[in-house]
């Protein structure tokens, strides 16, 4: 049963302070890597519980909080690709805030960005979670999108 620990383990990604911030980050990886795979699905009936945490940490503007609530909500999706298209009602909650971010990219000229290592390149992680969320939400993914981001170009071959 995860409808009441996964919104419990999002929402403590908000936390800053060692060691809570790492256990919170560390339990969601590993309640989410458990779920991967199971028939029926541990992790769609916990949808409508973990937008409201999701969305605190996006709000944060807070580029640490932002990028492990973006890499978590990658793994959900990863985790089990159903949850897609329960997403999609919940993209107007989730994106405006990404659409601040959306081009928030280093222009290092040759250099090199180690953050990428790290998966915390905010604009690559925010194009990365419009692709998946384009590829795993169904017909109506693509619509909402461009609603919410009028700029956002579909990543699907015609």
């Amino acid at each position: 049963d995860y409808v009441s620990p996964l919104p419990i383990f999002f929402d403590g990604l908000l936390e800053r302070t060692e060691p809570f911030a790492t256990m919170a980050f560390q339990g969601l990886q590993d309640l989410l890597n458990a779920a991967r795979g199971k028939q029926p699905s541990l992790l769609a009936p916990c949808i409508p519980t973990i937008i409201m945490p999701i969305k605190r940490c996006l709000n944060t503007k807070d580029n640490t909080i932002m990028c492990r609530a973006i890499n978590m909500l990658l793994l959900l999706i990863r985790c089990d690709m159903s949850v897609g298209e329960l997403l999609v009602p919940y993209y107007r909650q989730l994106l405006p805030v990404m659409s601040l971010f959306r081009g928030n990219n280093k222009n290092l000229g040759d250099g090199i960005e180690y953050g990428q290592r790290k998966r915390e390149n905010m604009g690559d992680l925010v194009a990365e979670t419009l692709e998946l969320f384009e590829r795993t939400g169904g017909e109506d993914a693509f619509i909402n999108i461009k609603y919410m981001i009028p700029t956002y170009e579909s990543c699907m071959v015609p």
